[in-house]
């Protein structure tokens, strides 16, 4: 295989990841939102980025089947690899915590990944930029859903601000991994930084919350590098393909 190739691949399997890990995360919230509307909400976009996931797998496989005479399947790059392939963002195997830390999480995430896609749509990979065309959507309501909240808890009652300034505080330091490109991906990654701080900072600021500064960014989720979290995440994910192999429904 060569290294055009092997990143590629890479690449792929690093979007799908973060999709995947992000949406499991958010599948906990089922049955457990604070009103029935936003329940439903968020197990919609929990059945976006699932779906983003799986077509980026699909084409991660097709590569890997095609380069190296394998046979995987979109399954099986969800429930058959362990943590250190796993290339997702740290951001989305973090614990829930609370409903501030869950829709603050998701508009960091979905702010980025908007911006991110926007190059997508316009860049060579002809699948990969009809992945990106057709997420862009649902990405655009994620960001309007997550940033509403972000402003209605910010601006809130006393008790929902500090909920939403102790969210900043544990989420912030996981926001830079965004903007390091690891070596399978396009080092202009930086250039979407100053977009997406302000992007943040236009909702912070209706939010009544302030962007922090001088903070140690943690990283290696996109290299194999995880919290001890996403193994949790995994073996609850993975446990009944681990257990019965092959099973289908």
């Amino acid at each position: 295989m060569n290294k055009s190739s092997n990143q590629l691949i890479d690449y792929t399997l690093y979007l799908g990841d973060c999709a995947l890990i992000l949406g499991q995360r958010n599948a906990e919230w089922c049955a457990h939102g604070p009103i029935l509307e936003q329940d439903i909400a968020i197990t919609n976009i929990t059945l976006d980025v699932i779906g983003q996931s799986r077509n980026f797998y699909q084409y991660a496989a097709q590569l890997i089947n095609a380069v190296e005479n394998k046979n995987v399947t979109e399954d099986s790059l969800a429930y058959l690899r362990t943590e250190r392939d796993f290339k997702n963002l740290l951001l989305c195997e973090l614990p829930n915590g609370d409903w501030a830390q869950t829709v603050l999480r998701q508009f960091f995430f979905s702010t980025f990944q908007q911006l991110l896609f926007e190059k997508l749509k316009d860049g060579p990979d002809e699948h990969l930029s009809a992945i990106a065309v057709k997420s862009i959507k649902e990405i655009n309501y994620h960001i309007k859903w997550s940033g509403e909240w972000v402003i209605r808890l910010g601006d809130g009652t006393e008790e929902s601000h500090n909920r939403m300034i102790n969210a900043v505080n544990n989420l912030w330091m996981y926001t830079g991994e965004f903007f390091i490109a690891a070596d399978y991906e396009n080092s202009d990654l930086i250039l979407l930084k100053n977009k997406w701080l302000e992007k943040v900072k236009d909702i912070f600021d209706e939010a009544t919350l302030t962007v922090p500064e001088n903070v140690f960014m943690q990283t290696g989720g996109k290299t194999g590098n995880h919290t001890e979290y996403l193994g949790f995440v995994l073996s609850e994910m993975q446990s009944l393909q681990r257990t019965y192999p092959g099973a289908e429904w």
